[in-house]
């Protein structure tokens, strides 16, 4: 029994780390990397923006288990979903910021000056076979934290689930406005996941 409430422990720590690491991650991209349009958005997206992650880190919080006994000498237990899960982790989030320096690269000149607040068609990386990759990067990052999690926390997997639905709805509208914006958008291009939607 100890050996799986540090197992559970370590998983919840591990899976924090890696919140705090993209969330890190995002905002040093939002305030270095991303090129924005002058657009904005309403102060409720915003909001709800912030409640999301601090909801997000609550539910891992919630995955620990209270039965620790004082006293009792813990170690850490690294198994085999840790491993798998912080790789797809790394793997994710590499291309992630990868697809975002290529969208960010659209309006920048060779020197990295902000040239055009325009859209443009995407090439490289995952862009090849997907319209938007950054978002289906996003449900990778999201589901090497349920399997980090050890597969089994429901609550989790229902995070999986908005993420899924939140991301392929953004990748539609965009996937759609590329098209009708772009005669010669490539045909092939899926919306959100490689070769399949």
């Amino acid at each position: 029994m100890v050996s799986k409430v540090n197992s559970e422990h370590f998983s919840a720590l591990l899976v924090l780390l890696l919140l705090w690491l993209h969330s890190c991650r995002r905002l040093a991209e939002c305030l270095w990397t991303s090129v924005f349009s002058n657009g904005v958005i309403h102060i409720v997206q915003y909001c709800f923006g912030l409640g999301y992650y601090i909801a997000v880190g609550s539910t891992v919080l919630c995955q620990v288990p209270t039965d620790v006994r004082n006293g009792k000498e813990l170690s850490v237990q690294i198994c085999w979903y840790h491993i798998v899960g912080v790789t797809m982790y790394i793997w994710a989030s590499l291309h992630q910021h990868r697809c975002l320096v290529i969208l960010a690269n659209l309006r920048k000149s060779k020197s990295g000056k902000v040239i055009s607040l325009s859209h443009s068609i995407p090439f490289g990386d995952w862009f090849e076979t997907v319209s938007c990759p950054h978002y289906f990067a996003e449900l990778l990052i999201y589901v090497s934290m349920a399997i980090t999690l050890g597969f089994h926390s429901v609550m989790w997997w229902c995070v999986v689930m908005c993420v899924l639905f939140n991301q392929a709805l953004a990748a539609v509208l965009s996937h759609e406005f590329y098209q009708k914006n772009f005669s010669s958008y490539p045909k092939h291009r899926k919306a959100f996941i490689p070769f399949v939607f």
